[in-house]
């Protein structure tokens, strides 16, 4: 059974070791700095005492400037991610979305998008399912170091995705 929590203090260094980030500007530490500061919400995926998935809800929005000129009020999650690959499709992800779209019904929030790659066709199936709709294009940046400690600057073709928040009952 996987369990959906907040990110806390003492998880950070065990992230670390299980779930290894190579991002240089969007680590485990930066993440839940981010939560600290209340910009941001990091939550973890557990499944028998370990993490098995992260994910960020950044109520600040989307970072990209193309994102933050078409859309305002529209929180993000980013960085969302399960490891191992033999978790992935099980329901993880669903279980992230589902529990950031909560959160943000609970601040009051009409919508949420979400970026995803536009070679990432598996993980755009799953949100439009979910009812995330294409918004617009835009490109990601962002920095990460190899296993030999080369830093490498990428630049990914993204959309980003869109669904109104419904009530629940």
């Amino acid at each position: 059974m996987t369990r959906i929590a907040d990110c806390r203090e003492q998880d950070v260094a065990v992230l670390d070791v299980v779930l290894p980030s190579e991002s240089v500007t969007a680590n485990h530490a930066q993440r839940y700095a981010r939560q600290r500061t209340g910009v941001g919400t990091y939550l973890i995926a557990w499944q028998d005492g370990r993490p098995v998935g992260t994910c960020e809800v950044r109520w600040d929005g989307c970072a990209a400037s193309e994102v933050r000129g078409a859309v305002v009020n529209c929180p993000e999650i980013n960085g969302l991610f399960v490891w191992p690959a033999s978790l992935r499709s099980q329901g993880i992800g669903t279980a992230f979305i589902r529990t950031a779209e909560d959160r943000a019904r609970e601040r009051g929030m009409r919508r949420l998008g979400m970026g995803v790659r536009t070679d990432n066709i598996r993980a755009a199936a799953l949100y439009r399912r979910l009812g995330y709709r294409p918004f617009t294009s835009y490109v990601d940046r962002y920095t990460y170091r190899d296993d030999e400690g080369v830093l490498h600057h990428m630049a990914d073709s993204c959309t980003f995705m869109i669904s109104s928040l419904g009530r629940t009952a």
